[in-house]
């Protein structure tokens, strides 16, 4: 390639090269036409590398003319590349935009989760009668949570299979909030007259009836003269209030290792209304366990036995809003689904 050769095409490809960095509407489209003008494998390219094979006299004007050629299309590169980005930039703004006179939208307002209603309303029907609520810690000992509640060393519930246990020697996380009965004896004199909500923890499978962490309301009573009548009183009275004037209450003899005697009370299905139906079975819904508090509980709250009696029992609160909701599966309620929580808003 002579000297005239390459002067010509040095010319021309500076103005295509200004023609297309002109045309280009877009950084991808200016990269190609970059590629095109000012790559290795371009004209341009070619004829830079051919400065070397013609004459010496002829050499520095050639050279001279090839790099104002690479600095006039590399100036002109930059400044589309700018305007380019800068026409980006606004149409991203723009996109971006808000319209400040548009009237704001108001964030949708929260509501308390179910089982927090639930437990709210429970507490609430004790209080009324006369019951404070008392509490008491989730980290228990063994003595609290099984020796001082009657329930022997060999019992299948004190085994690694179905308790929770924790890295010190004695404690566990609480199986029941019965432990909340003996620490309240032991902190005042009788009467007693509490509720105590809480979680309580169990190694239990995590399927739509069973869950590892649930939640209990415990119920104790203990006076002079208290007897089952006014167990199943009080039961009967929580049941009404709870799930309406209708409902119908069922108490039949059960056995729990921290009274005697014990009970457990169903009430009657909503959905057949006592009949029978795939819900139910046999037209009543299980609530609760319950009893008269053992005479060794009593003791080992620091009472005396025979001059005090008392009764207890314990609620699932899963258990009672599953039946107040007609919820059939137990894991929606710590699943975390708006969709679901969303149908409570107006329960608050």
């Amino acid at each position: 390639m002579d000297s005239n050769e390459a002067r010509s095409i040095a010319d021309a490809e500076l103005e295509r090269g200004l023609g297309s960095f002109a045309a280009a509407d877009s950084i991808d489209e200016l990269e190609a036409a970059k590629t095109a003008i000012l790559g290795r494998k371009s004209r341009l390219s070619d004829v830079q590398r051919s400065i070397g094979s013609v004459s010496r006299e002829e050499r520095g004007e050639l050279g001279k003319r090839v790099n104002e050629v690479f600095a006039d299309l590399r100036s002109a590169y930059d400044a589309r590349r700018t305007e380019l980005e800068l026409a980006t930039g606004a149409e991203i703004l723009d996109a971006d935009a808000v319209d400040v006179t548009l009237p704001g939208r108001r964030p949708r307002p929260g509501s308390l989760h179910p089982l927090t209603l639930v437990e709210q309303r429970m507490v609430q029907i004790f209080t009324r009668m006369g019951y404070r609520v008392a509490e008491g810690p989730e980290v228990e000992d063994e003595w609290h949570n099984f020796e001082a509640l009657n329930i022997p060393a060999d019992h299948p519930a004190r085994t690694l299979k179905d308790s929770l246990y924790v890295d010190v020697d004695a404690l566990l996380l609480r199986t029941e909030t019965s432990a909340v009965q003996i620490r309240t004896m032991q902190s005042q004199e009788p009467p007693v007259y509490i509720v105590a909500p809480g979680r309580v923890y169990r190694r239990e499978a995590h399927d739509a009836t069973h869950s590892s962490v649930f939640h209990q309301l415990e119920g104790l009573a203990v006076d002079e003269g208290i007897t089952f009548a006014d167990l199943k009183g009080t039961l009967h009275a929580f049941a009404k209030e709870m799930f309406g004037s209708d409902v119908r209450v069922r108490m039949k003899p059960d056995y729990f290792p921290f009274v005697e005697p014990g009970c457990d009370l169903a009430v009657s299905c909503f959905v057949c209304g006592g009949t029978g139906c795939s819900v139910c079975g046999n037209g009543w819904l299980e609530l609760l366990g319950a009893g008269m508090v053992h005479p060794k509980v009593l003791e080992n709250g620091g009472y005396d036995s025979e001059r005090y009696t008392g009764f207890a029992f314990g609620i699932g609160i899963e258990r009672v809003a599953m039946l107040l909701y007609g919820v059939n599966d137990l894991r929606l309620f710590t699943e975390g689904d708006v969709r679901f929580l969303q149908q409570f808003e107006g329960a608050v």
